[in-house]
């Protein structure tokens, strides 16, 4: 689906097609945009996720890019996975980027950007969306909490829920 907002820019938001190139592209800028920010870790992407992300995403059929074109120029990128949730039975779309190139921030892309994302969830008929934010990010938790986002818990008293990793070495290096 395509969203236009009328204005001096043409906004466009909309799912990614994973085999033009010029949107493989733009996914591989963007993100690695984000990567350089010291939001995204401060690092740019390495050559081999530069080169593989693409087909990478194309492989996993619960992949979702949402990518957002201002005067054709790319501007946002939103990465979606789907997820389940077995509490609920039904599965649940986890925001795993949310990127706004700078030039482009405060024009309302990630406004559009979410409206895309959940339709896609209610097409999909998840029970909900998910996703992560870095405490020290308190403009993203202020933008997601203007979306309906809060933090996770069950019970009040067992605190919310915390996001934790665990690295594994790379297969393909040993």
């Amino acid at each position: 689906m395509t969203r236009t907002r009328g204005s001096a820019a043409d906004i466009r938001v909309f799912e990614a097609d994973l085999d033009l190139p010029e949107h493989g592209q733009a996914i591989v800028d963007l993100l690695d945009q984000y990567a350089r920010d010291p939001m995204g870790g401060g690092t740019p992407l390495a050559e081999r996720t530069r080169a593989d992300l693409v087909g990478e995403l194309r492989r996993r059929d619960t992949a979702h890019v949402i990518l957002a074109l201002v005067d054709g120029k790319p501007a946002g990128l939103t990465n979606c996975f789907e997820g389940f949730s077995t509490f609920a039975c039904k599965p649940l779309l986890n925001i795993h980027d949310v990127v706004v190139a700078a030039p482009f921030r405060g024009c309302g892309i990630s406004t559009l950007m979410f409206e895309q994302a959940e339709a896609l969830a209610r097409r999909l008929g998840c029970c909900k969306m998910t996703l992560e934010v870095l405490e020290g990010n308190v403009r993203a938790q202020e933008a997601y909490r203007a979306r309906g986002f809060s933090g996770y818990e069950l019970d009040p008293t067992m605190g919310r829920a915390m996001f934790w990793e665990k690295k594994l070495p790379d297969a393909s290096a040993e």
